[in-house]
């Protein structure tokens, strides 16, 4: 068992825009696999030997500091978060950043394909692959089965199916989750993740503190602090003179009959690594499959803090399949996942709301 001498609460790493992320020109998909795989907390080369993981703690008095006095770094985290692409960040001193909210995550690594015919552009289109990271995250400080969770999943998909793609490529980003306040899905069979999820901010109780701050920086920073929009997959990949059609909604669900891990207390993390390792093995074997669902047909009804979102007309479109997953050092300090910022005509680059780290319409 590997030992840890790092600080399960204190922030670190600087939250704001830096040099490192503004000189971002793209990451090559190798480069990003080998930084998550090169300090797993656990023994094995992906950390699969069973064994404790870290909690990190997300704080109320992280997300509030600087609210009144001194340095604001969730506002800083909020404003970088949308504004640098760049998928890691390791800082001055190579120890990456502690992050104020999901600091409990697993990576885990496969592929993205379109196989159905369907209106929209990019890596929508059917006969789109492209290998993707993600990061599935529980958005508080519950982690086990029988908890309130947040599952969510921020994931790159990179234009290529080649791992060792010799040049640097800039990935779509996507961020999808369950209800921003909390469910008691008791397995990630059960988990819908989507790009617009519902808000039922109560279930949170006193941490209902957190989402609140979030979700003002948000709205001041960007526009709509719980929807994140699809244009950047709709635009991979795309042909210059070809207009972007872009999902409205989009649905991240494992197929009914998969394979569902048994465990009473079940950290989501080792539930993920039993899907990719049976019992003793050293290298992966198994896998996780996200079926991919849009629509353009739904509302919203309720008020910050209380919001429903009803969708119909789903459309299959694809599927999402993980076959490597780590948890590590790196994969919770060092890769970021940017949300893609707002756009009034979700379809119109000119209609960003923020532009070179300004808000820059209504």
């Amino acid at each position: 068992m590997k030992k840890w001498d790092f600080d399960l609460a204190a922030l670190h790493g600087q939250q704001e825009m830096t040099g490192e992320d503004r000189a971002y020109k793209g990451s090559r998909y190798s480069e990003v696999r080998d930084a998550l795989f090169a300090n797993p907390y656990r023994d094995g080369t992906s950390g699969q030997v069973p064994g404790p993981l870290p909690m990190f703690r997300s704080t109320i008095r992280n997300a509030w500091k600087g609210t009144f006095h001194g340095t604001n770094y969730l506002k800083q985290a909020s404003a970088r978060s949308v504004d640098s692409r760049a998928d890691l960040r390791w800082g001055a001193d190579g120890k990456g950043y502690r992050r104020i909210l999901a600091p409990n995550g697993i990576c885990v690594l496969g592929t993205w394909e379109i196989t159905s015919d369907n209106p929209y552009s990019g890596y929508f289109k059917k006969g789109a692959k492209g290998l993707t990271i993600a990061r599935i995250s529980s958005d508080g400080n519950e982690t086990r089965r029988g908890q309130r969770r947040s599952i969510s999943l921020g994931m790159k998909i990179y234009p290529t199916i080649d791992p060792n793609h010799p040049t640097p490529l800039i990935p779509a980003s996507v961020i999808a989750q369950e209800d921003l306040g909390g469910m008691h899905t008791p397995y990630l069979n059960d988990a819908e993740l989507r790009n617009q999820p519902n808000v039922t901010a109560y279930r949170r109780g006193i941490h209902a503190l957190i989402l609140i701050r979030a979700g003002l920086y948000f709205v001041s920073l960007d526009k709509i602090p719980d929807i994140r929009q699809l244009h950047e997959v709709s635009e991979l990949g795309k042909p210059a003179n070809e207009p972007a059609r872009t999902p409205e909604h989009m649905l991240l669900k494992m197929p009914a009959g998969h394979r569902r891990i048994e465990g009473e207390n079940l950290d989501f993390r080792d539930e993920i690594y039993s899907h990719i390792f049976k019992p003793g093995d050293a290298k992966p074997t198994g896998s996780i499959e996200f079926e991919i669902f849009v629509s353009d047909n739904g509302r919203r009804r309720g008020f910050p803090g209380f919001r429903r979102v009803v969708v119909t007309d789903w459309q299959r479109i694809g599927v999402l399949k993980f076959t490597e997953a780590i948890c590590s050092y790196n994969a919770d300090h060092v890769i970021q996942f940017h949300h893609p910022g707002w756009r009034d005509d979700r379809n119109d680059p000119s209609t960003a709301v923020r532009v070179n780290e300004q808000r820059v319409r209504k």
